[in-house]
């Protein structure tokens, strides 16, 4: 937690806000996070208890944003299936500190802006 003037603020708040994502995106985000595997929208599912058409919005949502990778797997019997990984956590982090320093810039604009 992270202690502003007269508010706390959640790191979850500032990645949520810095990538405008909803609570289920932001759940599946930080889980995909902090796994080392690339997982299947029922693996997702099942392992966050969450219902694959939420998890499916959600991942199209974190796809859309550049946040999560989807890899095509060519099944053995025929036919395809989608795997999900987070795309580059060092970039990721990237971002969200230049979003950061944005944020920074206008406050201070602002302040001196004021009155």
């Amino acid at each position: 937690m992270i202690s502003f003037a007269c508010k706390e603020i959640q790191l979850k708040d500032i990645i949520k806000c810095s990538f405008d994502l909803k609570k289920t995106d932001y759940t599946i985000f930080n889980f995909l996070m902090n796994s080392d595997s690339a997982l299947s929208i029922s693996d997702i599912a099942k392992k966050l208890k969450l219902e694959r058409s939420g998890v499916q919005k959600a991942i199209q949502n974190l796809v859309v944003r550049e946040l999560v990778l989807r890899r095509q797997v060519n099944l053995d019997n025929g036919g395809y299936q989608f795997f999900y990984s987070i795309k580059n956590k060092d970039e990721i982090k990237s971002r969200v500190e230049k979003i950061i320093d944005s944020w920074q810039r206008k406050a201070k604009e602002a302040v001196k802006d004021w009155a």
